[in-house]
């Protein structure tokens, strides 16, 4: 069981690609990084699923899991210390995609960045608005809400242009939690601001919709000569170059360590030429990347085994995500009718027990408090600095009850005359902890 202590983070990988080498520096080698924080609980997957969305090519889906899979393995993530899956081995995500979005406002959904992109150059080239528009891109934020609440992350390491999704997964989330009671942690999104895009070939962003890239685990001979390749100016060698705007200096200092950029920065200024440059970027790729190659080349020989792999992490996952999405079941109405629930007395069973209210105050800072059926406040939170530290107070009061207050009692305030006793409140507390882990 995971301790409530640790910071669950999230992060997935669309399968629609050979991994480059902006995909290394980008994701692949930051979240590796991360994994090694035992102060973290992290959540890896193939976002196999999201694929389907922008490729229809079965083959190429295929193969990028696989490639994916073994550069995140070969580039040093060990699926036994964190959960790595693949996201079309867990069931229980579509069917929370289902439920989230019968509490999503298609008016949301009609604001999503991708779908507005759609519409705008639809409207541009004079075509219906929804022209070749599916309803899949239309869902894409609502599946990518299932697979952050499912697991009840509290931070996912996003770029900016995907802020947007996390704020519709904590609008979900809060609908859904008014709605039934409280289930769903509400997640953060982190912005690695160190992390810059790696250019690529030809100076703009490394993507494959530019067929400018670099395979990650390129043959060596191959990716020299497509370093060799990069754009480059007419500068002489001799003639000083600026390091700002050169797609070599960009890749080159993603690589090196503050010693090796400072002396490339000199070499820049003292003119070296633009083949002994590519020839020096080279040799500080190839060193990071070749003890990884055959490591990634034994994995792609061996799909069974990748297979095996992840299984082993879908395993780990349902672990969770069964009985959370039982519980959430439960929540709706989806249950056994032999359980005697009827709507009034769920109704009744579900206003009886005390709640969790989270909340902002004008001060910016996050609060929560506990009420009673009769909306008294039995406990009273002090101001957090973000919503996900609130979040997790939450969580922990919610799996550990009143077991947590010693611990928590600093900041938390109770008082005497909102409820009848600090016993009262100890028993409420406790009867609502029952209720969440049924």
């Amino acid at each position: 069981m995971t301790s409530p202590s640790r910071t669950r983070v999230l992060t997935g990988i669309t399968t629609t690609g050979t991994p480059h080498l902006g995909n290394y520096v980008g994701a692949i080698r930051p979240t590796v990084q991360a994994s090694r924080d035992l102060s973290t609980d992290g959540f890896y997957f193939l976002a196999d699923y999201h694929a389907l969305i922008k490729c229809d090519e079965p083959g190429r889906i295929q193969r990028s899991t696989l490639e994916i899979a073994a550069s995140w393995i070969a580039s040093g993530l060990d699926p036994d210390k964190v959960t790595f899956y693949r996201q079309s081995d867990i069931p229980e995500i579509p069917e929370l995609t289902w439920l989230l979005t019968c509490v999503t406002g298609k008016g949301v959904l009609n604001r999503a960045h991708a779908y507005k992109a759609a519409v705008d150059k639809n409207n541009a080239a004079g075509h219906d608005p929804d022209s070749d528009v599916t309803a899949g891109l239309f869902m894409y934020p609502v599946l990518m809400g299932a697979d952050i609440l499912m697991f009840k992350a509290h931070k996912v390491p996003v770029g900016r242009d995907q802020i947007q999704h996390i704020e519709m997964a904590r609008d979900m989330a809060s609908s859904f939690n008014h709605l039934y009671g409280e289930h769903f942690v509400l997640p953060e999104a982190v912005i690695e601001e160190s992390v810059a895009l790696l250019p690529g070939l030809d100076g703009r962003k490394m993507s494959k919709s530019y067929d400018n890239t670099i395979p990650l685990f390129a043959p060596a001979a191959q990716m020299r000569k497509q370093i060799a390749g990069i754009v480059t100016d007419s500068k002489a060698p001799g003639e000083p170059k600026a390091t700002e705007g050169s797609a070599l200096f960009q890749i080159y200092q993603a690589f090196a360590n503050a010693n090796e950029t400072a002396a490339m920065v000199r070499a820049y200024a003292e003119g070296i030429g633009w083949g002994d440059a590519k020839q020096m970027l080279f040799e500080r790729i190839d060193r990071e990347i070749a003890p990884k190659r055959e490591h990634y080349q034994s994995l792609i020989d061996n799909p069974a085994q990748m297979d095996k792999i992840l299984l082993a992490g879908a395993d780990k996952a349902r672990q969770l995500a069964t009985p959370f999405m039982r519980e959430l079941r439960h929540a709706v109405g989806l249950r056994a009718l032999s359980s005697g629930s009827t709507a009034a007395a769920a109704k009744e069973a579900k206003t009886s027990l005390p709640s969790f209210k989270q909340y902002r105050e004008k001060d910016g800072q996050f609060y929560f408090k506990l009420v009673d059926a009769k909306g008294q406040v039995l406990l009273q939170s002090l101001g957090f600095a973000s919503p996900k530290e609130a979040g997790q107070t939450i969580a922990r009061l919610n799996s550990e009850g009143p077991d947590a207050l010693a611990d928590l009692k600093p900041i938390l305030e109770f008082d005497p005359q909102t409820a009848s006793s600090l016993s009262e409140v100890l028993m409420l507390l406790k009867a609502h902890t029952m209720a969440n882990q049924k």
